[in-house]
């Protein structure tokens, strides 16, 4: 885990930690994270779980991954999807239109003109297409 984080040449590299930035200026934790200590003290299965979204969203054009002390940050042109690692799950944020109050999301509240939505997942049975959906969804937002 952990191995070539930044995907895709981008158009600004911040000069402070190095980290691949969608433009100039863009804001962001300045410092460098090792993703691994992010999930200290977590189980095997949940570091596989974020493995596996990993491996699939990292694929998609133009996206940037970026680790910030709590975080690991999925970026295209903004912020699509994030990714919290806790003792017992992964909490995951993305974006969507309209509010998404059913099952598997736990909470889905305005941000903006769109809405952020979590979803908890604590083992690799509960990554289902509709989670790829969603997050595929958050990133296509303009």
């Amino acid at each position: 885990m952990g191995a070539g984080l930044y995907f895709m040449a981008m158009s600004w590299t911040c000069p402070n930690c190095d980290r691949e930035l969608p433009w100039a200026d863009y804001r962001h934790y300045c410092q460098r994270v090792d993703l691994n200590s992010l999930f200290e003290g977590r189980s095997p299965e949940l570091e596989l779980v974020f493995d596996k979204i990993l491996a699939e969203v990292s694929d998609w054009p133009k996206v940037l991954v970026g680790v910030t002390p709590n975080c690991i940050v999925f970026t295209r042109r903004v912020g699509f999807l994030i990714i919290r690692p806790m003792k017992k799950w992964l909490d995951v944020k993305f974006y969507s239109k309209m509010t998404h109050p059913e099952k598997p999301v736990i909470k889905s509240v305005a941000a903006g003109k769109k809405f952020a939505n979590h979803i908890r997942l604590t083992s690799l049975d509960d990554l289902r297409p509709a989670l790829f959906k969603y997050i595929r969804e958050s990133y296509d937002l303009p």
